[in-house]
């Protein structure tokens, strides 16, 4: 499978809010609660400094996205934030690496110059080795930062990488 990261188009967005909205449901990794309806879907996205798409060469299918977006303002604005979402039916796949290093370069492009990660769950294990063999450095634990959809709480581990 021959993958292409760019851009999304106004054409992506049902498929990037299938794939958002899988992750949000699982319950385990997104702060978010609500899924995405196509209204909102558009609104989100286009909101975002930027948004890249995983695109199968060939045939035009969408199989991950990330946001990028400023995580503060003003005297911290140069810092920048991403959220990643893989289908479930192309995990392991490495798609989710492509994408990540796809947003540092964008990131940089976009006048950031740190992508600062607020709340990877601890229990995110191959999020969390992909983020660290890429160079991001742990800031530390925040013990139950994230709670899960089962009301369980997990402790969370901000991540940050000079771009």
């Amino acid at each position: 499978m021959d993958i292409v990261i760019r851009a999304y188009e106004e054409k992506d967005l049902p498929e990037m809010i299938g794939i958002w909205n899988e992750v949000v449901e699982e319950g385990i990794a997104f702060p978010q609660e609500e899924p995405l309806d196509k209204r909102a879907g558009r609104s989100f996205f286009a909101s975002q400094t930027y948004c890249g798409v995983a695109e199968e060469t060939g045939n035009g299918s969408i199989f991950g996205l990330y946001i990028l977006h400023p995580n503060n303002v003003g005297r911290c604005g140069h810092i920048c934030n991403a959220s990643y979402a893989v289908s479930s039916k192309r995990r392991g796949m490495h798609i989710g690496e492509r994408l990540v290093l796809d947003c540092l370069v964008q990131g940089k492009k976009h006048g950031f110059g740190v992508l600062q990660f607020n709340a990877v769950v601890s229990t995110n294990i191959h999020a969390r080795h992909l983020y660290e063999r890429l160079g991001f450095v742990q800031l530390g634990t925040i013990p139950k930062g994230f709670r899960k959809k089962d009301g369980q709480y997990e402790d969370i581990c901000p991540y940050y990488h000079e771009l």
